[in-house]
């Protein structure tokens, strides 16, 4: 058995670490702080957990934890471990976006577990990707590791509300966000540095645009997003690329039907649908947000550096209906 410590387990994400890390047989939880929250029952909070847990939330930090999981805003983590002494031989898994490109890294590597496994078991400083970004680039990880991709890179993806946090703001409000949808941040993107990084690791001579447009949904969790860029590649040997490379990844999966958000919805799996329209190869790529975008690929890094099975605690059943 390991000790986990949670960081800012009163959001969205934290709620999800908990929600994990309850039911993992190797794990357990011995304190999950919260500013807004200490004291409370996190059951007060997270109701769902009503019976599971007689946790409290902590306002303090307890330095005696093999993981720690930092799930606060992005900027608090650097300024979290500027100000606390976490012990060197604590595993440490951020799901900000303080740590995961190159210039700000230091000592952590990004949790991209499809992309850097040996790196992570290596590691104990592990920057947990962003949710659009994880999504996008499972869609790209095999064509750049093949070094099919020579042209602009076209992305429309679509999250759900919880993708904004649950501090509620003007696009989250149920009012306005119920039965609409709309574009935000169009090309500008700040997963946008995370995905360049990665098809740039493996495809050196990349240098063409990724133009991504995201959109809000009108539902709760899961993103989808549809991919294209032009391609020599037979559907055929495409397909066969995707396969060959996720061979060994026990959550990504190559679909030979269409997918929809509903298919992995709760769970940590990642689907991919590819096909071909005349030269253009185009990847569709679907997540939950929460789970294979946040915290269920953390638990997934935890796995990693510890030695777990990958999949430990992270065979979830999809919300289908």
């Amino acid at each position: 058995m390991i000790t986990a410590g949670i960081v800012g387990g009163a959001g969205y994400v934290g709620g999800e670490m908990v929600r994990l890390l309850i039911h993992h047989p190797e794990v357990e939880i011995k304190y999950v702080s919260s500013q807004s929250q200490s004291d409370k029952k996190l059951y007060e909070v997270h109701r769902d957990l009503l019976g599971s847990t007689e946790l409290n939330f902590s306002g303090a930090y307890d330095a005696e934890v093999d993981v720690l999981f930092l799930c606060m805003g992005h900027g608090k983590s650097s300024e979290y471990l500027s100000k606390v002494d976490v012990l060197e031989n604590t595993v440490i898994i951020d799901l900000s976006r303080d740590f995961r490109l190159a210039a700000d890294a230091g000592d952590f590597i990004y949790g991209l577990c499809e992309l850097n496994k040996k790196d992570i078991q290596a590691s104990t400083r592990i920057a947990n990707p962003g949710c659009f970004a994880t999504c996008i680039q499972l869609a790209l990880l095999p064509m750049a590791y093949a070094d099919k991709i020579s042209t602009d890179i076209h992305v429309t993806a679509i999250t759900g509300s919880t993708g904004a946090g649950q501090k509620p703001v003007a696009t989250t409000h149920f009012s306005w966000r119920n039965n609409n949808i709309s574009i935000y941040k169009a090309f500008t993107h700040q997963h946008l540095d995370e995905i360049h990084q990665s098809v740039i690791q493996l495809q050196p001579s990349f240098d063409q645009n990724i133009n991504f447009i995201p959109m809000r949904g009108d539902f709760t969790r899961g993103i989808l997003a549809s991919v294209y860029f032009d391609c020599n590649l037979p559907a055929e040997e495409a397909i066969q690329a995707y396969t060959d490379y996720y061979q060994d990844s026990p959550f990504v999966h190559v679909s030979a039907f269409p997918i929809s958000v509903k298919d992995v919805v709760n769970t940590n799996n990642g689907y991919l649908y590819i096909s071909k329209h005349n030269n253009k190869l185009r990847i569709e790529s679907v997540i939950d947000n929460l789970q294979k975008g946040a915290a269920g690929q953390a638990v997934q890094n935890m796995n990693l550096v510890f030695g777990f099975k990958e999949d430990l605690g992270l065979r979830l059943k999809p919300s289908t209906f």
